[in-house]
């Protein structure tokens, strides 16, 4: 054998023996911060639960997640890019979008709206739709909720103009429903448990009037980035869906596993609490959408539906952003995580 050959036969057995050059992503992580809508409660847990299980981590994403006071504050931080993506809602999106934000929705996470009318047997007694006519609601002045409920009534035949709100600051709100003050108020429908047991108390039932249960056609929160981050990072954002669906995925199967996975970041909440919020966001999220096409999913028609509604019963200062302005379903996975 000619000398060149055996010393290419050499090197050859040497780079067989050599191991592997490592995955970039194992090198270096890419760093996420990932704004939630409020400060980190039960209803979060599938994020959490994302982390612990090291579903970020096998995306080679290293992430970090923040608290927030809102969607407004949101959508602001990720326009700031103090957060590079964000969890808010649909309706928010819309009208900020209108005024000129450049946020997009890339999932769905609550296939149902989480809008909620609460009452007392004892009070309101709220269990059909005709009753909000007439109804006296806690609400406050500066949400938005009483124009969905007043744009789905006008849906459904019945007269906004007879629903009264009355203004009731949402750290109140739970006090002036359990002391009769109003006979109901409107909340996220993550508010059920706590208010359950405070109606117990009162020798009272809960009633929990869902619109989404009565016909109400809106998504609620999800994932959106800016388009800039979005075109700059597109493969980062499908690797962060992913493994935040895997999250809600695991969470929603294993409640108390996730509540367990919450408190080693969030060492102040209960488990007990965190259980309870995981099941009513379970029912937000497991609907026939997400069982026929994975968590994450939404359709498109409905989106639009969405625009216009926001568009025509909560009102928009700007343009009614397109469909393909405010959502993308490029990023979501392939295949599906389905519950």
């Amino acid at each position: 054998m000619k000398w060149w050959l055996k010393t290419a036969a050499v090197f050859a057995g040497l780079v067989s023996i050599l191991p592997a050059a490592p995955d970039a992503r194992a090198q270096a992580p890419t760093k996420v911060v990932f704004s939630l809508d409020f400060i980190p409660l039960g209803r979060h847990a599938p994020w959490y639960a994302a982390l612990a299980q090291g579903f970020y981590k096998e995306e080679g994403l290293d992430v970090s997640i923040i608290p927030a006071q809102g969607t407004a504050q949101v959508i602001q931080a990720v326009e700031a890019g103090t957060a590079n993506i964000g969890f808010v809602d649909v309706p928010s999106v819309v009208i900020a979008r209108a005024n000129g934000s450049k946020l997009k929705m890339v999932a769905v996470n609550y296939g149902k709206a989480p809008y909620a009318i609460f009452s007392l047997s004892t009070g309101g007694n709220v269990t059909t739709l005709k009753q909000l006519e007439g109804l006296n609601l806690g609400s406050g002045a500066g949400s938005f909720t009483p124009k969905v409920i007043q744009g789905f009534m006008s849906q459904k035949g019945l007269d906004p103009n007879k629903l009264k709100i009355a203004n009731v600051a949402p750290p109140a709100r739970a006090s002036a429903l359990l002391s009769g003050q109003v006979p109901a108020i409107e909340f996220f429908v993550m508010a059920k448990p706590g208010l359950e047991k405070g109606a117990k108390a009162a020798n009272a039932e809960l009633r929990t009037f869902l619109l989404a249960d009565q016909g109400l056609e809106l998504y609620g929160n999800g994932i959106a980035a800016t388009e800039d981050y979005l075109g700059k990072n597109p493969d980062v954002v499908k690797r962060f869906v992913r493994a935040s669906l895997k999250g809600w995925k695991f969470a929603l199967a294993n409640p108390q596993k996730a509540a367990e996975d919450e408190i080693k970041y969030v060492p102040t909440l209960k488990a007990e609490a965190i259980v309870d919020e995981i099941k009513v966001v379970a029912d937000l999220a497991t609907t026939a959408e997400s069982k026929a096409n994975g968590y994450g999913w939404f359709d498109t028609a409905k989106m639009k539906a969405n625009i216009d509604f926001v568009d025509k019963y909560i009102g928009l200062n700007g343009k009614a952003p397109s469909p393909a302005e405010l959502y993308s379903t490029d990023f979501l996975p392939n295949p599906a995580i389905k519950p």
